[in-house]
């Protein structure tokens, strides 16, 4: 087997089971190293300490695969964790009252660079990084036949595999080729999702828990939802009483899915409004008009997916919460999030801090707001943690 041999004291890390090896750690490799093979990862006195699948093309150059030095990466391996991430999925869900959620996260999951959800019996899967592209074919046969699903279809279409030198690809692997719009179930709630061009993998999978806290944070308020998508949070605002929900989603495709939500639960129009167009320029004219809502939730897109990003999005971040808190009457809401991977739940508190402060009011942290279950985050990888939010009540 190829190997790759660390730099003097670069193994720090890897002792502390972190799943990455960056390439500035690497002194040199031997054998020649095809994209996605297992390589044998040693120390630089020549301890064996882990196999992984190497990247040619990523800065992240090796993402281990196992720390068990009896552990062949075979079919045996794949199937083990595939089995053990569905059946605890399995053991979690039967009392969710929910038709969808994802059965595989990565490295969190042992599977670094693999995310598999499952809608119903449709499985979307993303082969991000080079150790899964280079399994494909055995994962995809696997997940067919441990998950009794019909079909599984691939949304491979991240920067994610961009930045690994792989090209982007979108296509049925197994069965027949998913429907338009799935009728999913989640809280009890129906949501149509399109798997084959919608948002992630259809649907944000990894808001369910915090869609159920928006239920009941909505009795009798007016609610803004910005970055409304599909209606999710404001469904689950309309079933919790809202008085009043108004929507801004900049994509009318996903605004007029969002309508088709809302008939697909029978909830009254007359209490909703419809806003195609950009969050930040609609805030301020709200705030111009003197407009004014009990609970917002903001939830838009990543601003900062990698830490080299973080400062230049905080601005984005702190103006857009601004002009939310603004908008807020006295005893009102805010839930918010940011779900970049380059901004840290810390980071993210102090930047809603500098709003609050910019926006000269007094605010409470009422509650941390993370993603659901089925999203675990290991130990040893923090970087899981990639969803982060905050119900901020202001007086």
């Amino acid at each position: 087997m190829a190997s790759v041999h660390l730099k003097p004291g670069r193994e720090k890390s890897l002792l502390r089971r972190h799943p990455w090896i960056f390439s500035g750690a690497i002194s040199f490799t031997r054998g020649e190293i095809n994209n996605g093979e297992t390589v044998d990862v040693f120390d630089a006195n020549g301890n064996l300490l882990a196999r992984g699948a190497y990247s040619i093309n990523s800065q992240i150059r090796v993402r281990v695969w196992s720390w068990d030095l009896d552990e062949e990466i075979n079919e045996t391996f794949f199937r083990n964790k595939l089995q053990r991430s569905i059946t605890v999925r399995h053991d979690f869900t039967n009392d969710l009252r929910s038709t969808a959620y994802r059965i595989v996260h990565a490295e969190s999951d042992g599977l670094p660079g693999l995310i598999v959800d499952c809608y119903g019996e449709i499985l979307v899967v993303q082969f991000l990084s080079s150790g899964p592209e280079y399994w494909r074919d055995l994962i995809t046969d696997l997940l067919l036949d441990i998950s009794g699903a019909t079909s599984i279809f691939e949304r491979s279409d991240t920067d994610a595999r961009v930045l690994e030198g792989l090209s982007l690809r979108i296509g049925v692997l197994r069965g027949p080729e998913p429907p338009k719009f799935y009728e999913i179930i989640e809280n009890d709630l129906k949501f149509l999702v399109d798997v084959r061009a919608g948002h992630k993998t259809g649907f944000y999978l990894d808001q369910a828990a915090n869609r159920r806290a928006v239920r009941f944070l909505a009795k009798h308020r007016q609610v803004l939802d910005c970055f409304a998508y599909t209606g999710g949070f404001s469904i689950s605002a309309l079933i919790g009483q809202a008085k009043h929900v108004t929507l801004i989603e900049s994509s009318n495709t996903m605004l007029k899915l969002a309508e088709d939500n809302l008939a697909l639960n029978q909830l009254p129009m007359q209490n909703v409004d419809l806003i195609e167009g950009d969050v930040f320029e609609k805030l301020r004219t709200f705030r111009d008009q003197g407009l004014k809502f009990d609970l917002i939730i903001l939830d838009p897109p990543k601003f900062a997916p990698t830490s080299a990003q973080a400062q230049r999005a905080a601005r984005g971040y702190k103006d857009i919460n601004l002009l939310a808190l603004k908008l807020l009457t006295p005893g009102g809401f805010l839930a918010t999030f940011s779900c970049s991977g380059g901004i840290n739940q810390e980071f993210f508190q102090k930047i809603i801090a500098s709003a609050v402060l910019d926006a000269r009011i007094n605010a409470q942290i009422m509650g941390y707001l993370h993603q659901r279950f089925d999203h675990p985050i290991a130990v040893n990888f923090p970087e899981g943690a990639y969803l982060k939010g905050f119900i901020i009540r202001v007086s």
